[in-house]
Order: C-alpha cells, then structure tokens, then sequence
C-alpha cells in the first residue's frame, strides 16, 4: 500500500482536478475573458449584454444545455465512446482474469465447486465429507455477500471508499 501511494494520490489529484477544479476554473475564465475582452468592447454585443451578470445567465442557459447535448451525443451517437471503452477494455487485466474479492473468493469457487459436483453426479460418484464442508464454506461466504458483508481480506473495509 504504502509502495503505491504516490500513484494513488496522482490518480486522485487527476479525477479531482480535471472533473471539477479545472473544469470551474476555465469555465469562469472563459467567461470572464469573452466578456470583458470581447463584448465589452464590441458595441452589438454590448448592448444585448449590458453585465457580466445577464452574460452569466446567458451561458448557464444556453452553454449548459449544449454540454449536456454534447454529452449525450458523445454517449450515444458518436463511436468515440465505444472507442474509448474499448481501449479500457483492452487494458483492464481483471477482464482476462480474475478481480480480488467477492469473485475470486465465493462466485468462481461456487461455480466450480457446482461444475465439479456435477460431474460426480453424472459419474454416480458419493461425496465425501471434505467436499460437503468445502460446499458449507462457500455457502456462508455467498450468503455473507448477500447480506451486504464482505470476503476474503479486503484492503481497506472503509465505506467511505
């Protein structure tokens, strides 16, 4: 842990500034450059904007719903979405293995366990007493999952995380 914490605090700091500090801090600065750099002193505009306040509301009206658009439409209508999951895609390793956690400890060991037991069934095998509390063990881990508790030794059981 103690090893990456500098690559956590980096990633913290690039989700915390780039989707709000800089995000509010070049919306105002392009607002207050444009006014006071362009209509300011352009007399049309001057007078369909008389305040930095009635240019204020205009954006938040008009540039607030073109994001949203812009959103939508980088969502749902361009490929440059499915782009972008497919280079996640592609460099996740979890989905070429494994994740730690409520999969590797209960899910797969249950499907397996099931896959294995199905076998012996077909093959008119008894079970023996190991595998029965094999079976009682990855009973009580799926039903602490459904009971909202975790398995296996999370690094940190914080909620707040």
């Amino acid at each position: 842990m103690r090893r990456n914490l500098p690559f956590r605090a980096w990633y913290y700091f690039r989700v915390g500034y780039t989707t709000y500090l800089a995000f509010f801090i070049a919306t105002i600065n392009t607002m207050v450059t444009v006014y006071y750099l362009a209509i300011d002193k352009i007399p049309g505009l001057n007078a369909i904007f008389p305040s930095f306040s009635v240019w204020t509301v205009f954006i938040i009206f008009t540039v607030g719903p073109m994001g949203v658009l812009a959103g939508w439409m980088h969502l749902k209508r361009t490929p440059a979405y499915r782009s972008e999951a497919d280079i996640s895609a592609e460099a996740n390793p979890y989905l070429y293995k494994l994740p730690p956690g409520y999969w590797r400890e209960a899910l797969m060991p249950a499907i397996l366990e099931i896959l294995r037991l199905n076998l012996k069934m077909v093959n008119k095998e008894p079970m023996t007493e190991v595998e029965i509390d094999s079976l009682k063990v990855l009973q009580k881990k799926l039903q602490s999952l459904i009971d909202g508790g975790f398995v296996g030794q999370p690094r940190r059981m914080s909620s707040s995380e």
